[in-house]
């Protein structure tokens, strides 16, 4: 037999249950609007991250090129310049990126400027020099070439090539030898044994391409840390590496062609 009181009991449980479920619906509510406001901020950030990415890639670009050509607050900011015969003198010690890298170095920090009359020839002075005008000579046979050329000064008690050239972003340094007379190139060849592993020479009188071919070939042999000699002829210009002498008979051949043509 049910009673009131069961009735009442019944009645509070109904509303109980009713209450429940209310604020159940109430916070599932809630909830979507708080993931709704959620997901909008998200959108936010992902079109504000999207416009913003073209920019830093930008702003990476621009701060990266100069450097690589004509130097940048990075490198000052990480460098300290000890002296140009200093600079010189580390390149005997450096290889590879770090010797590239000390050419850079030099060519930013070192106080060019660019030779009277000429467009694309700088120096540090030295113009009184009593080789400054085989150098100078040289220096505009390199620019006919697409050279942008660096005259190095010699200071006292160190050995230091003669030019850096740059072109498209690359960077070599030669020992310029100007060969006037009939003297061996041999023996001009090994002056600069210890000094640089490139040597330009400048012909300016008539030499016996076979006799030159020789020369070169023996240069490489004697010295193991050669890379190239360049050759200036009249407007020639012959670059050979180590690999182009291991065939002697064949450099010969090529050689000559190329020097007569």
């Amino acid at each position: 037999m049910s009673t009131c009181c069961d009735g009442v009991s019944d009645l509070r449980q109904t509303v109980s249950i009713s209450t429940f479920l209310c604020r159940i619906t109430l916070e599932m509510a809630n909830f979507r609007s708080f993931l709704a406001n959620d997901l909008l901020i998200l959108g936010f950030i992902c079109n504000f991250a999207d416009n913003m990415k073209p920019t830093i890639i930008e702003n990476e670009i621009f701060e990266f090129e100069p450097f690589e050509k004509e130097g940048s607050e990075l490198m000052a900011a990480e460098t300290s310049w000890r002296g140009m015969a200093e600079e010189l003198q580390e390149l005997h010690y450096l290889k590879g990126a770090s010797f590239i890298k000390q050419l850079k170095l030099i060519v930013y920090y070192g106080e060019f400027h660019r030779v009277e009359g000429e467009t694309c020839i700088f120096s540090t002075g030295g113009e009184q020099s009593p080789d400054y005008k085989n150098l100078l000579n040289a220096a505009r046979k390199a620019v006919e070439h697409g050279y942008r050329v660096y005259i190095l000064p010699n200071p006292k008690g160190t050995r230091t090539p003669d030019f850096i050239f740059e072109q498209k972003g690359n960077y070599k340094v030669y020992d310029l030898k100007t060969i006037l007379g009939k003297a061996s190139v041999g023996n001009r060849l090994f002056e600069s044994i210890g000094q640089t592993n490139r040597v330009l020479l400048n012909i300016t009188t008539e030499y016996n391409p076979i006799a030159l071919a020789r020369s070169i070939r023996s240069y490489f042999e004697r010295n193991p840390q050669a890379i190239e000699v360049l050759v200036y002829k009249g407007r020639k210009s012959i670059s050979v590496l180590r690999a182009d002498t291991i065939n002697g008979a064949s450099f010969f051949k090529y050689f000559v062609a190329k020097y007569i043509q």
